[in-house]
């Protein structure tokens, strides 16, 4: 079994005045993630000037629902009619194959 086998992919549209604010708040959550014992990978994304992407992978599906119930989660939420368009989508993905360095 893979220890990145569990995972979530987020989909953000920022209100286009408030896209360099996500960038920064993306940015800022890495020592967030870093502290999740069990985030195996978390990539922040900036697709175009207002899209982005959160994509993160987890040993078991209790990881996952820890990052769900975690911080970055939390403060994206509560910050979401502030930042975004409409509500992050978020979509819990299932790895098929993956390469760790």
């Amino acid at each position: 079994m893979s220890d990145s086998e569990y995972a979530l992919q987020a989909r953000l549209e920022a209100k286009p005045e408030k896209a360099d604010e996500v960038a920064a708040f993306l940015e800022g959550a890495l020592p967030a993630a870093e502290a999740e014992e069990k985030t195996t990978t978390w990539f922040a994304l900036r697709l175009d000037e207002t899209t982005f992407g959160i994509f993160d992978t987890f040993p078991d599906e209790e990881g996952r629902q820890a990052h769900l119930d975690g911080e970055i989660a939390a403060e994206l939420m509560d910050r979401a009619d502030e930042l975004f368009v409409e509500d992050p989508q978020i979509d819990e993905i299932e790895v098929l194959a993956a390469k760790h360095s």
